[in-house]
Parts: structure tokens; C-alpha cells; sequence
């Protein structure tokens, strides 16, 4: 360059240039998203805007960021935050990157809370293990009859979720408990809904980096057969529902029979499941049997 500053253009090249050089699995999409947001820019401003010079400031963020996501780091986590179901998160140390498989869980509830609406005045959910609140918050995001309770172990997961409740104009709809799953949790609910830590113990070293090295362990490790969380769900979710209440779980490509299993000894039927955008099972939908 001869003083020069570089166009939008030019630091997106570049920075593909970088991650394809270094072996990154999507590169350009990687490279379109950091750029993007680190410009606050939205992907229609990405093309239009493409031969204006990058400002300064924004400039000297670029080779920083570039610098975490060849150390692994998610661009999502070097932004600080993602969308989910059409909600803008924070995320922090301790909370799980809300992934678009998880919008499944969401999509598979709502008919349920849907029928749910039309006897009930006010809807009641717990969301167990929040996190960034995505879930819960999604969920209140579609039905303003209901409220919600975010519970998770963790003090800076809620602290996260209470962020994202207030930046969605969900602050007073929501409600954080920090809870070992039932342990502080009161009341009934019309839906409780959870995407626990599933993955076997043993598996969790052999992830992707982006995954051991980012995601909070707490919200990986399932126990010794990725089950301990469903166990624990199970053993007391009775004694927290409505009548006419449902229970939605994410789970593990690999677990749809393993949970099931697990829920219907404690006495729950499972009356849907559904695929991932890859045709792996995802979701679990359970009623207690009458």
C-alpha cells in the first residue's frame, strides 16, 4: 500500500488469504463473519461498501482477531456474541455457544406451548442449564403470555443470561436461579426445557480444539455415558410440572433411545422427536404418561 488504507475488500481477502493458508475449515465464511463484525457491518454492507477504506481504529482490531482464530478461538466468541432464533447474545467464559441445532429445540416446542396458550392465561417455563438464556429467551421472545426461569450452576452464566434478557426487552419476563438443576428451582411449569451436557466423559479430549479449548467443560461432560443430566431431569421433573406440561431436550446424535429409555422409567412418554440440519436425532419432546 502507499498510505493508502486498505478497502473493506482488500482486509477480507487477506484474512481468507490467512485462514485458508492456515487450514481453517470454512474460511471464507469465517473470514466474511470476524470482518463483518468486527466493522459492524451486516452482509448486504459487505458488498456495497466493499471499496470504502477500512477506518483505523477498526483496521488495528483485524490482526488481533485474525491472531485468536488461528489459536482456534470461534469467531463468535472473539466477537463476543451471536444471534440466536433472531436474538442478539452476549456470551462469557462460562456459557455454551448457542449453535444453530439448538434452534431446533425452539422450532419443536412452539406448537406444544402454541396449545398450550390457548386454555392457559399465563405459560410457565424453566430452562435448565441457560446459559446465555437462548432457549428461555427465544421461547418468551414468541409468546408474551409467558414468563421464564433460567436456571444453571454457574454465577457467570446468569449474570450472561440476565444481560440478554434485558438487551431483548425480555428483562421482565425472565427470571435466573442458580441451581443444580432442581435443586433451588419452586413452582410448576408448562414446559421445561434443557440442552444439558451430553458427551461422554472420555470423548470431550478428543473434540474439535474450537470446542475443549473454548466451551466451558461444565457444559460438555455428560458423565461416563453422556447421561448423568437426563438422569437427573428425570428422577425430579414430575414434581415440577403442570399437568398438561412437556419437557423438550436436546440431545446427542447417538442418545434418542438411551433417553428414552431413561424418561420413560421414570414414567414420561415420548411423543416427538426430531433431526438436526444433518438428519441426526436432536430433540426429544416427553409428556408425563396418565
Amino acid at each position: 500500500m502507499t498510505g493508502a488504507r486498505p478497502t473493506v475488500s482488500e482486509v477480507l481477502a487477506e484474512v481468507r488469504r490467512r485462514f485458508t493458508e492456515a487450514g481453517i475449515a470454512d474460511p471464507a465464511t469465517d473470514a466474511r463473519l470476524l470482518v463483518a463484525g468486527l466493522l459492524k457491518f451486516s452482509s448486504t454492507e459487505m458488498l456495497s461498501r466493499g471499496n470504502e477504506p477500512v477506518a483505523a481504529d477498526k483496521e488495528a482490531l483485524i490482526p488481533v482477531a485474525v491472531e485468536r482464530r488461528l489459536a482456534h478461538e470461534p469467531v463468535h466468541r472473539i466477537l463476543g456474541e451471536r444471534e440466536f432464533y433472531g436474538l442478539p447474545l452476549s456470551l462469557s467464559a462460562e456459557t455454551l455457544e448457542p449453535r444453530p441445532d439448538t434452534e431446533i429445540l425452539v422450532d419443536t416446542m412452539l406448537p406444544y406451548l402454541r396449545t398450550l396458550a390457548k386454555t392457559e392465561e399465563h405459560l410457565h417455563i424453566l430452562d435448565l442449564g441457560t446459559g446465555t438464556g437462548a432457549i428461555c429467551l427465544a421461547l418468551l421472545s414468541e409468546f408474551p403470555e409467558a414468563s421464564g426461569i433460567g436456571s444453571d450452576v454457574s454465577a457467570d452464566a446468569l449474570r450472561t443470561a440476565e444481560t440478554n434478557a434485558a438487551r431483548n426487552g425480555l428483562k421482565e419476563r425472565f427470571e435466573t436461579v442458580q441451581s443444580s438443576w432442581f435443586q433451588n428451582i419452586r413452582g410448576t411449569f408448562h414446559a421445561i426445557v434443557s440442552n444439558p451436557p451430553y458427551i461422554a466423559s472420555n470423548v470431550i479430549d478428543n473434540l474439535a480444539p474450537e470446542v475443549t479449548k473454548f466451551d466451558p467443560a461444565a457444559a460438555l461432560d455428560g458423565g461416563p455415558d453422556g447421561l448423568d443430566a437426563y438422569k437427573a431431569i428425570a428422577k425430579d421433573a414430575a414434581r415440577f410440572m403442570q399437568p398438561n406440561g412437556v419437557i423438550g431436550l436436546e440431545i446427542g446424535y447417538d442418545q434418542r433411545n438411551h433417553v428414552t429409555a431413561v424418561f420413560e422409567a421414570a414414567g414420561f412418554k415420548c411423543v416427538e422427536s426430531a433431526k438436526d440440519y444433518g438428519h441426526n436425532d436432536r430433540v426429544l419432546v416427553f409428556a408425563p404418561i396418565a
